[in-house]
């Protein structure tokens, strides 16, 4: 129950009073943003998280505020990684575990609106990542990494969703680019060898082009 504070403001659109003080102010605050229809959707499932995922750009997140069900909300991060929170606005969530994401959040909410909030930050999916294989495969182009591994894929299981090999390819002579921020760095790898069970394996990270070339007769 919010009172007259959040009824009056609903009713004229004007800033809350400087009257209505303490705990019902915040109840009033939410009742307004309700009322705007700007609530995102409850927390649901999330997905599994690797140890120490960093949070980024386009990556959907679930905020579940405990025993304050109006504040749950869930959005994608924007391309600058923010997310817009109830009652706190755009909050930037990139570059933070959601552990680190959870601590955030209470942090900001402890300051003007709850006592000792509860907070917990659910991964519900990845951005979308991609990686680029051209040459001697059966589908050359941009293919989206699998969900389930957000941090790269094994160069091996990168060519089998290109449809594999073609007939004229060397596997022995395939390059990745890789952008860092030193710039493009070129990596030369020697697929049948990995194929063979030699030299460990090689990662295929989002963002890296892949060439494999062709056999000399």
């Amino acid at each position: 129950m919010v009172g007259d504070c959040a009824r009056a403001v609903v009713a004229s659109g004007v800033p809350i009073s400087p009257n209505c003080s303490g705990r019902r102010r915040i109840a009033a605050r939410r009742h307004l943003y309700t009322a705007s229809g700007r609530l995102g959707t409850h927390a649901i499932g999330g997905v599994s998280v690797p140890a120490g995922y960093i949070l980024g750009p386009n990556d959907q997140v679930a905020v579940d505020v405990f025993d304050e069900p109006d504040l749950r909300t869930n959005g994608r991060l924007n391309p600058e990684g923010d997310l817009n929170v109830p009652l706190l606005g755009s909050i930037h969530l990139a570059g933070l575990t959601t552990t680190q994401a959870a601590s955030r959040l209470t942090e900001l909410y402890s300051r003007d609106y709850l006592v000792k909030p509860k907070i917990n930050v659910t991964l519900l999916s990845y951005a979308k990542r991609h990686f680029v294989i051209l040459g001697q495969v059966g589908h050359a182009g941009i293919i989206e990494m699998p969900e389930s591994s957000p941090g790269g894929i094994d160069l091996l299981e990168a060519i089998a969703m290109a449809g594999g090999y073609t007939r004229i390819a060397a596997p022995e002579r395939i390059t990745v680019r890789r952008h860092n921020a030193n710039g493009d760095q070129i990596l030369k790898v020697n697929a049948k060898r990995l194929a063979k069970g030699k030299g460990g394996g090689f990662l295929v990270e989002p963002g890296d082009t892949i060439t494999v070339g062709e056999s000399i007769f």
